[in-house]
């Protein structure tokens, strides 16, 4: 039957049948808050790139935590900023590492709380760069060994999920079998494992000091072009023993994320990383758009496609936003 009979307005025309209708619904549990914390700050940092975000002390990002845990937000991710840098990235892995103190102090003080910690060299190097360099390139063998040892470090000092960031190849494997050689076979891990080489991630690399000294990281990060090559990485490291999954950016890749809930049948999360994030708080204090409405649409965009989870750095905004919503 066509018009006028079928009129697809029916349903849209009050507030009540919208939600009623509403197909994709967001919950703050959909949300995943990613911190940064430096070993030299006594207080919150503004990070100029990235409006709202803060660089933490410990203290400070054990209140920012513990705030977005009472708004329903299950989990953070924690970026570290040690107090020096060099070029085997050794402050990764110290016991008394900042991620590693960190994640202590969140465990013992919010319980409830899931931490999930970044396993990467990035924030460590003083090149930048995410592993070790041979010859003036990341050398991707060599860097499996740094790895294990930051996410055993990680599961030692208590994470409840680790998350290797890096993109080399067989490193989920490589940690997989460390943490069951010192029988922590029961924490989960996240891999990044379609991450593509983006513009996306200034901001990010401002907040973290990251950004590569030299060249940059399209021989370790993905194609952004590339959409069967995400689909192998995906499966690859399924195989070796990923129990979620990320697909990052976001926005420039809901198709990769809708391919993958499509095909795979564990976890899928994604990543609205930083530059997606501070271009619509850009576009929003020009009074170009509305802040509040671009953070909705786009989160929705992200779990229309498919993901489960979403990390954010909206996700305190967002579950104030859906508890007012339902208020």
């Amino acid at each position: 039957m066509a018009f006028p009979v079928q009129r697809l307005r029916r349903l849209r025309k009050t507030k009540s049948l919208r939600l009623l209708t509403q197909e994709t619904r967001l919950v703050s549990s959909d949300f995943i808050l990613p911190l940064f914390v430096a070993d030299n700050l006594k207080k919150p940092e503004a990070i100029d790139s990235m409006p709202g975000v803060q660089r933490h002390s410990v203290d400070s990002l054990i209140r920012e935590a513990d705030l977005a845990h009472s708004l329903g937000v299950p989990a953070v991710v924690l970026f570290g900023i040690p107090r020096k840098k060099n070029v085997s990235a050794s402050e990764a892995y110290q016991a008394e590492g900042i991620i590693q103190k960190t994640v202590r102090r969140l465990k013992k003080e919010i319980p409830s709380l899931v931490v999930i910690t970044d396993v990467c060299a990035c924030e460590y190097t003083s090149h930048g760069h995410c592993g070790i360099l041979e010859r003036g390139q990341v050398a991707n063998d060599p860097t499996l060994g740094l790895l294990q040892k930051i996410a055993l470090s990680h599961a030692q000092a208590g994470s409840d999920i680790v998350a290797p960031s890096d993109m080399m190849d067989g490193r989920v494997e490589a940690i997989r079998k460390i943490l069951d050689k010192n029988k922590f076979q029961d924490t989960p891990i996240l891999s990044y494992a379609a991450k593509f080489a983006s513009v996306f991630y200034g901001p990010f690399r401002d907040a973290a000091g990251s950004t590569p000294s030299f060249g940059d990281r399209k021989s370790y990060q993905m194609n952004g072009a590339n959409v069967r090559e995400a689909l192998r990485e995906i499966k690859m490291d399924i195989e070796e023993g990923a129990d979620l999954v990320m697909v990052k950016p976001a926005l420039s890749a809901l198709d990769i994320i809708a391919r993958a809930r499509e095909q795979f049948k564990l976890p899928i999360w994604t990543y609205q990383v930083s530059g997606e994030y501070s271009m619509i708080k850009a576009a929003a204090q020009k009074k170009w758009l509305d802040e509040e409405g671009a953070m909705v649409e786009s989160l929705t965009a992200m779990k229309r496609a498919g993901a489960d989870r979403i990390l954010t750095y909206w996700a305190k905004e967002a579950a104030r936003f859906l508890k007012k919503e339902l208020a």
